[in-house]
């Protein structure tokens, strides 16, 4: 049989589009996360159904769906893009070491109380590094790392994904946050059994804390406990539940400073250790060219934490902070 050729052949920018419809099955939502305007992603993605000679999205008036040619196609083109990105990163590791872009994909637990102590350490060891930061859950992270639009991420371990290794950068312990009056309030020592008990406020469906607070809850044999009827977006807003007096929280020691200062009707309760902790790691594709960059950047940032309240890793080994 006769090969197929083509006059016309895909452009990157069309491949971009489809793989961002295909991941969010939204041409609002596809347009915002790679900065395009939502016409020009929707003619993009018409422009490649037509080079390519196939439909690849069903459009109805509520929403979008991939078709059969679409969910076969989908994989190939990130793929496509993300060796593109793996050809341009590499690229940057030949020009020079900590140079050109690094885009840092951080979760929401994390940003706000460690991006200070990176972004001090990028300026003042990297100034020719342009850092570009993303804040959001794990699930988007890991998914721009794999399809190269993210280079690497800041966020909780271990994830035990394919394809991904991490570098560990610290431990944290899990502190008990109530309201004023509570028993536990304020104490030390307090065992991890007492979980089973509380009235304990979680982030939203989607943020790893939840998923490891429930763990936490588990292991305590917490496991047949009450629905949750009262989440959070984010940890401001779990705090200030606490304060109101719906219930208690557990906070990463890194969030403690800045999230309790919000209110004067908060206590902070520790655990008997060892305590529940997590682990805080960066997380590089395996093999990437910029692996040895990133290495460097982990052993860095471990050093630049030392002040926070959190256990360094040291070559592999752990170190009292």
């Amino acid at each position: 049989m006769a090969a197929i050729t083509r006059k016309r052949q895909p452009t990157l920018a069309q491949l971009r589009a489809f793989a961002a419809v295909a991941e969010e099955l939204h041409f609002r939502d596809a347009a915002a996360a790679i900065g395009m305007s939502q016409p020009a992603l929707s003619g993009a993605v018409s422009a490649l159904e037509d080079v390519l000679g196939v439909t690849l999205l069903e459009r109805t008036t509520r929403k979008v769906l991939l078709s059969p040619a679409g969910e076969r196609l989908a994989p190939r083109a990130k793929a496509v893009l993300a060796e593109v990105s793996g050809l341009l990163e590499e690229a940057d590791v030949v020009r020079a070491p900590f140079t050109g872009t690094l885009r840092l994909g951080v979760i929401p637990t994390v940003a706000p109380y460690l991006l200070p102590t990176v972004l001090r350490l990028a300026g003042e060891r990297y100034p020719e590094l342009d850092l570009q930061v993303h804040e959001e859950q794990t699930s988007s992270l890991l998914d721009g790392l794999t399809t190269g639009r993210l280079d690497l991420l800041l966020l909780a371990g271990p994830l035990g994904a394919q394809g991904v290794t991490e570098l560990p950068v610290f431990d944290e312990d899990f502190v008990l946050v109530t309201p004023l009056g509570h028993p536990l309030g304020g104490r030390e020592g307090i065992p991890r059994a007492a979980l089973r008990e509380l009235k304990l406020l979680l982030l939203d469906e989607g943020h790893c804390l939840r998923d490891q607070a429930l763990d936490i809850c588990r292991e305590v044999g917490g496991g047949n406990r009450a629905p949750v009827t009262t989440t959070a977006a984010g940890l401001s807003t779990l705090v200030q539940l606490v304060a109101g007096g719906l219930g208690v929280t557990l906070l990463p020691r890194t969030a403690v400073a800045v999230e309790t200062s919000r209110s004067d009707q908060l206590l902070t309760g520790y655990f008997a250790g060892p305590a529940p902790s997590r682990r805080i790691a960066l997380a590089m594709r395996t093999g990437g060219a910029r692996a040895e960059e990133y290495e460097a950047l982990a052993q860095a940032l471990r050093e630049a934490v030392r002040a926070l309240p959190v256990r360094t890793w040291y070559e592999g080994a752990e170190t009292a902070g």
